[in-house]
């Protein structure tokens, strides 16, 4: 007899509560632009200076409009032009039509989990010409970038199948959420361990072919491993092997190839030491 009973998925809930899902639309950037005199040639090059405004600030943003071509006076304009007034400022037009579907969008959303966190962003302007109606970017307030994004995008598909099709499409940048759930020690216990056992150092680049190898060797005798990205600052490296909760770090620069051997640091410990390669792995599995 098959049981017909459904098990239910479970639901993890990553934990963020202060996120704020910033809402703004391309049609109604566009209306701004063309009521600032920015010319439709140059539509693109503002909206990828005015998508920098958090980094580099309103003066940084109009400087890099006129490097792009904008006049100043027009890129003054613009930067005062864009507020929080702008959706109630056109009375018709394509600019009304993309105030509509935003506040369509916000109503909307009060009867879901986004409710009280979708707030409307008259300076977000996601710089990628693809995009023909609302965009959203997701933020949290210890991050200068953003955890997500995206937005509408109907001719997008539509360049490569000759019809149009609808399209909206959201990105998550999951190395930045792993980033600072490691950093507010969001993870439960039970996921909070380290994702390695040891980081492999790279000391230079003559030494990297070397480091892949030992990587591969610890790998075949069941070690975890992570290899550092670049020949960086060995400081830099532990403290980065600390962040990530590794206890072992490796040093196998050209006096250890020479030797057969690796320094190992535990830096739990402080103690560091030369051994073996061939006993890099039993070292690291007995002391873990």
């Amino acid at each position: 007899m098959v049981s017909t009973s459904r098990r239910a998925t479970p639901i993890w809930r990553l934990g963020f509560n202060d996120f704020t899902i910033q809402l703004n639309h391309r049609q109604l950037l566009t209306a701004t632009l063309n009521r600032a005199g920015v010319e439709p040639a140059l539509h693109t090059a503002a909206l990828i200076a005015l998508d920098k405004l958090d980094k580099i600030g309103v003066d940084g943003v109009v400087e890099e409009m006129v490097s792009r071509g904008v006049s100043r006076d027009v890129a003054t304009a613009l930067l005062d032009n864009v507020g929080s007034g702008v959706i109630t400022s056109f009375p018709d037009g394509e600019g009304a039509a993309a105030a509509a579907n935003l506040a369509e969008i916000t109503t909307l959303c009060e009867s879901t989990a986004a409710a009280g966190h979708v707030k409307f962003a008259p300076f977000l302007a996601r710089g990628l010409s693809y995009y023909t109606g609302a965009i959203m970017e997701v933020a949290v307030p210890d991050l200068a970038g953003s955890l997500g994004g995206g937005g509408r995008y109907d001719g997008l598909i539509g360049m490569f199948l000759g019809e149009n099709v609808p399209a909206c499409g959201f990105s998550l940048g999951l190395e930045r959420i792993l980033v600072v759930m490691s950093e507010r020690k969001m993870f439960p216990p039970e996921v909070a361990q380290s994702s390695a056992d040891i980081l492999l150092t790279v000391f230079d680049a003559p030494t990297i072919p070397e480091v892949l190898k030992l990587a591969g060797e610890l790998r075949a005798a069941g070690i975890r491993v992570e290899v550092y990205p670049e020949p960086d600052k060995l400081g830099k490296q532990m403290k980065y092997a600390s962040s990530k909760a590794i206890c072992f770090a490796a040093i196998l620069g050209g006096d250890e190839i020479a030797r057969g051997e690796v320094t190992i640091k535990n830096l739990d410990t402080g103690e560091q030491q030369s051994v073996a390669r061939a006993a890099v792995a039993a070292l690291v599995r007995t002391s873990a």
